[in-house]
């Protein structure tokens, strides 16, 4: 695709997540990227004609009336609620078109399983849209990735009535499921997890521990009912200690035996301490920041999908991932369920 022939997008669904999809391909387009946006789909009239206006495209009630009224296009973002994904993204497929779905890839493993061998059948790319993979932070960390053995992830937000088709682990957790399988690289050995549901009738809130077959453990905690916004990850490897900030895209790195003279063995006493103190340096132990190059995450989920689509390779998140993901977190509500028969709960 060149700025004479450019990647002809629309957008499915032109709600928070649409809208979002919209202003960065508007963007990447005013930037001269060789993208165009050619349409957006919505069954609201009202959603619709607002998000037409504010973008200058058509817009239509269903990817039917889309297809038939706007031809060519070649690549779409399904932002309907995760119900919707598989009818959505298997029209879009079937019409020849790469999707970049949002996240989480479906409701069930079933929907996930029947996007993808369809997309195989039809040679066509699917990106799933785990945002996070994108932060610059996480792009920093992994230079430095060097058999993690345990990680400690915190996402809290205040409640919002945004995402309550799925529960908080399918809603936020996902993105660090995500995150720590990429990192981890080995398969999930053991999940035991407790989770509430707090202002909605799904789990609002949820704590779980993942070991894996590697010996590595990750603590996960999530809650879209906290008083304040949280998005962090720590993470332990050999000599080494990392604390990753989504938010403000940072990293701190302790090499923890050149820094503090400790024996590895007191790796644990030190997260502790470390966790205590905020990640500021106490003890005599100095952080080390390391350069972030900054950059909005959805800018560069959305250009490497276009790349991708472009050149035909596989998409960072790939539609395998998204699943992967997918799959540990309905283990994760399964063994909340579980957990919550025991303790005599009702979810």
């Amino acid at each position: 695709m060149t700025a004479a022939n450019p990647l002809r997008v629309a957008v499915v669904g032109a709600g928070a997540f649409g809208r979002n999809h919209l202003r960065v391909y508007r963007e990447l387009e005013q930037a001269g990227e060789p993208v165009q946006l050619v349409a957006v789909v919505d069954p609201s009239t009202q959603t619709a004609a607002e998000a037409a206006a504010k973008f200058g495209v058509p817009a239509f009630a269903s990817i039917a009336k889309c297809l038939a009224a706007v031809g060519g296009i070649d690549a779409a973002s399904v932002c309907v609620p995760t119900v919707h994904h598989r009818a959505a993204a298997e029209e879009l497929i079937a019409a020849g078109i790469d999707v970049l779905i949002e996240k989480p890839l479906a409701p069930s493993l079933e929907d996930a399983d029947s996007i993808l061998e369809l997309a195989r059948e039809r040679g066509r790319i699917v990106q799933v849209g785990h945002l996070e993979r994108f932060n610059p932070a996480v792009t920093a960390a992994r230079r430095f990735l060097n058999q993690p053995m345990f990680f400690e992830s915190h996402r809290l937000s205040v409640f919002t009535p945004r995402s309550l088709d799925v529960d908080v682990v399918l809603d936020l957790m996902i993105h660090d499921l995500d995150i720590v399988l990429s990192l981890v690289g080995s398969p999930v050995r053991e999940v035991r997890a407790v989770g509430l549901p707090v202002l909605s009738p799904k789990v609002d809130i949820a704590n779980v521990r993942v070991e894996f077959e590697n010996g590595c453990v990750a603590n996960f905690t999530a809650s879209r009912v906290s008083t304040e916004r949280v998005r962090k990850l720590r993470f332990f490897q050999p000599h080494q200690y990392l604390s990753l900030d989504f938010a403000r895209q940072d990293l701190l790195m302790i090499d923890v035996t050149a820094a503090a003279g400790l024996d590895p063995a007191k790796l644990a006493a030190m997260a502790e301490m470390l966790q205590q103190a905020g990640d500021h340096p106490s003890a005599g132990l100095s952080l080390n920041k390391v350069q972030v190059e900054p950059g909005e995450p959805l800018v560069l989920e959305i250009a490497s999908f276009v790349e991708a689509v472009r050149n035909r390779t596989t998409p960072l998140v790939s539609g395998p991932d998204g699943r992967a993901a997918l799959k540990l977190a309905l283990e994760i509500n399964a063994a909340i369920v579980t957990h919550a028969g025991r303790a005599g709960l009702k979810i």
